[in-house]
């Protein structure tokens, strides 16, 4: 059985302002006001855990515990296959302290094409997965996993979106998510999946 969500204040265990512009789309209609990580000054703890949903938890655990307030945490990242899963848990620092994505795909990229020698001969298939933990300031948490398939390009394409977006082409598009609506790309993210599930089991 789920718990229901019954307050009016969530907070974001995120810095992440993409992050925080979809979660507030998404509760616009719930009456819920989402408060980031960052707004409140909290610190994000270092992510320890060997997966998506231990760092999750981690950080929406230290959030709840620090506002005394319910706390919703996202780990995601991007699993490439030709390179073993990476960068996976390790996305985000792919992109270094500065939150260089442009350098963190073409890391990817380029990894892969020295990997398999040229473009054409690479495994091309990725997937994008978000775990959310929410969790109360008692310890009661709840956790919902999406996940995504899709093809990497060589090269970014599309203004949109964040993070690795600019060149994972999910499967049954042509356009990469930075290239998507916001509609269109909640419709069709790990997140948006993620947080569909959510929403259906805590918020309605």
């Amino acid at each position: 059985m789920h718990r229901r969500f019954t307050g009016d204040t969530l907070v974001l265990a995120s810095h992440n302002p993409g992050k925080l512009q979809e979660l507030q789309e998404l509760l616009a209609d719930h009456g819920v006001k989402v408060r980031s990580a960052g707004e409140l000054g909290l610190i994000e703890p270092e992510e320890t855990e060997p997966d998506f949903q231990g760092n999750a938890a981690l950080k929406a655990h230290a959030a709840a515990r620090a506002t005394g307030l319910p706390a919703l945490a996202d780990d995601s990242g991007l699993e490439v296959m030709g390179l073993e899963g990476r960068p996976g848990v390790h996305s985000a620092r792919w992109a270094g302290p500065g939150k260089d994505f442009a350098a963190a795909m073409t890391r990817v990229t380029s990894e892969l094409a020295e990997r398999f020698g040229d473009w054409q001969r690479v495994d091309k298939r990725a997937a994008f997965v978000s775990v959310l933990c929410l969790a109360w300031p008692d310890g009661h948490a709840e956790v919902f996993e999406g996940r995504v398939s899709g093809e990497l390009l060589p090269e970014p394409r599309g203004a949109g979106g964040f993070g690795y977006d600019p060149i994972f082409v999910p499967e049954g598009e042509k356009r990469t998510f930075a290239e998507l609506s916001r509609t269109e790309k909640s419709a069709l993210s790990h997140r948006g999946i993620a947080m569909r599930a959510l929403l259906d089991a805590v918020f309605r």
